[in-house]
């Protein structure tokens, strides 16, 4: 008999809600890489909820997306900051006289930031309101709002559709690209990196009901959302230092225009494999 496309997406629910439950505590004791682990399950349970919305209760599905919403928004301010402070002790470690007002502004400010924010998270944690989106989770881990009709429907039937749609969600944005202005594109290439990670984990959701050619098409869509992340790091790192290099002077800000170079050909590495990581998306199927 055929599964059910009730049947499947619970198990890939289950899978996700069971990471991101499988994080707190890491997140709590400030393991390493923990705020990332835990981000990154919330944002794939948030996305299959998007892409399999029809699935389930719309309303219900609403509330509990916009409760994970607000808790990977959370957990970001803290990754981000961790982010930008081992990025930042990589580009220094290329300049080991560098003064150390700019290891202060740059990686110290970063390491404050995520002190600061994670400890904004574990208020969070301890707070009722996300008592109630972890309960909320345990119902969905088990008994989600099902929409009846389309939950009885095959697997394969449903959870294809869902992949041709994000797919092509994703193509338009690609096939948009060449023809924006610069000052549309980095924003551009920012919405293509999010609707490749959303086709991402709706393909990964799918590979036990696909197999292989939903798991192939992930792993496309995963190597463009790494190009396209690997550049926006560059683009939003050298930001940052020409924000703080705006009011430095003598030796430091040479060495803050040195770090601003060194991202700006970071940047410019990273997008030069963009044309290669999105070919996939222009062939139909």
């Amino acid at each position: 008999m055929a599964t059910k496309a009730g049947k499947a997406v619970v198990a890939a629910l289950r899978e996700d809600i069971d990471r991101l439950f499988d994080a707190e505590p890491d997140v709590r004791a400030d393991a390493d890489d923990s705020v990332h682990q835990m981000r990154v399950a919330t944002r794939r349970l948030r996305s299959v909820l998007r892409s399999y919305r029809k699935l389930f209760d719309a309303d219900e599905a609403a509330a509990t997306e916009a409760e994970l919403k607000w808790l990977a928004d959370l957990l970001g301010v803290a990754r981000d900051a961790e982010v930008r402070a081992e990025r930042f002790t990589d580009l220094l470690s290329d300049y080991g006289d560098a003064p150390t007002e700019i290891t202060d502004s740059l990686v110290g400010a970063s390491r404050r930031a995520y002190t600061d924010a994670h400890a904004e998270v574990l208020s969070a944690l301890d707070a009722k309101r996300y008592r109630r989106l972890r309960s909320v989770l345990k119902t969905w881990r088990t008994d989600p709002p099902l929409a009846p009709e389309l939950a009885r429907d095959k697997a394969t039937d449903v959870f294809d559709r869902v992949l041709r749609r994000d797919r092509k969600r994703l193509r338009k944005l690609v096939f948009a690209e060449p023809t924006a202005t610069p000052a549309d594109r980095v924003e551009l290439l920012h919405d293509i990196r999010k609707g490749a990670k959303r086709l991402r984990y709706s393909c990964e959701a799918a590979t036990t009901v696909l197999g292989s050619d939903a798991g192939d098409l992930g792993t496309r869509a995963k190597r463009l959302q790494t190009v396209l992340g690997d550049h926006r790091d560059a683009v939003e790192s050298r930001e940052a230092i020409l924000a703080v290099a705006a009011h430095a002077h003598g030796p430091a800000a040479t060495v803050y225009e040195l770090l601003a170079d060194t991202e700006e050909a970071a940047a410019g590495r990273a997008i030069s494999h963009y044309p290669a990581a999105a070919a996939f998306i222009s062939v139909r199927n």
